[in-house]
């Protein structure tokens, strides 16, 4: 029976709180998008988290990095401490474990979760992180943004997406999103990348939409995600729609990754 703390949010069903609250979840990257997740999956009553970031807050992130702080600048605060510090002061009977390093150092920890939130940077970290969801066959939604100023002086444009990427289902391989192209350039400029425009809003729309479909997955109350998911965001007319590319997928098992390639993932270079 769900707490009557969470009454407004009953019609998700009658197990729902009790299904939210044993969800492991796993989130990698606590940055613009992340934050928002971490904020957002406290307030729904998730309980269980393992938190993946590298990086220390620094002032250009205040723009964006839900509950940072002023404070945290100045102390170079970890960022998996911050979002532990959100999600504990929402629920504090919350677990969050914290890895303050590459998330592949400790990939093993994403064999716990039920559900992993992808919020990293580049084709690459996106293709090693699905890669290791499926040998785990743990859902994987991925969220990502990008901000296009034109060199001729036109208006620039947002655009995102959020993909659920689920065991057997398509890949963001067989959905375009990622190819030997894309692999390809981004490593011809690796190092190089500089800093890529972030606004909150543009964030927290696409996270908003991850944790949506993850309470989805966790509870079905909607009883229709039955379906490969892949939607894009325009910043300029602020819409969020399925990506043109679902309708030709073809409806047989995901060739990319097989069913009978468990276990730890092996990366080449490219």
């Amino acid at each position: 029976m769900n707490s009557p703390s969470f009454s407004r949010q009953s019609f998700l069903g009658s197990m729902s709180q009790s299904q939210i609250e044993h969800c492991v979840v796993g989130i990698v990257g606590l940055g613009g998008g992340g934050s928002h997740v971490a904020q957002q999956l406290a307030h729904l009553g998730f309980l269980h988290y393992y938190l993946f970031d590298k990086d220390h807050i620094e002032g250009t992130n205040l723009n964006r990095l839900v509950g940072g702080t002023q404070a945290d600048v100045d102390h170079a605060a970890l960022k998996v401490d911050i979002a532990r510090r959100v999600t504990t002061s929402i629920r504090p009977q919350a677990v969050a474990e914290t890895v303050s390093d590459i998330w592949q150092n400790r990939a093993d920890l994403l064999k716990r979760c039920d559900l992993i939130f992808g919020n990293v940077d580049g084709y690459d970290q996106r293709r090693q992180l699905e890669a290791t969801a499926r040998r785990y066959l743990v859902p994987l939604i991925d969220i990502g943004m990008d901000v296009v100023v034109p060199k001729d002086g036109s208006a620039p444009e947002i655009s995102g997406q959020v993909i659920l990427s689920m065991p057997g289902e398509p890949c963001m391989t067989c959905m375009g999103f990622l190819n030997e192209t894309a692999l390809t350039r981004e490593a011809a400029k690796y190092g190089d990348a500089g800093i890529n425009p972030q606004v909150v809003w543009s964030n927290g729309v696409l996270a908003s939409s991850a944790v949506g479909i993850a309470v989805d997955l966790v509870t079905d109350w909607s009883r229709s995600l039955r379906k490969r998911v892949y939607l894009c965001y325009r910043g300029s007319t602020g819409t969020l729609t399925p990506h043109v590319r679902l309708d030709y997928l073809s409806d047989g098992p995901c060739p990319h990754f097989p069913f009978n390639h468990l276990g730890d993932p092996r990366f080449r270079p490219l």
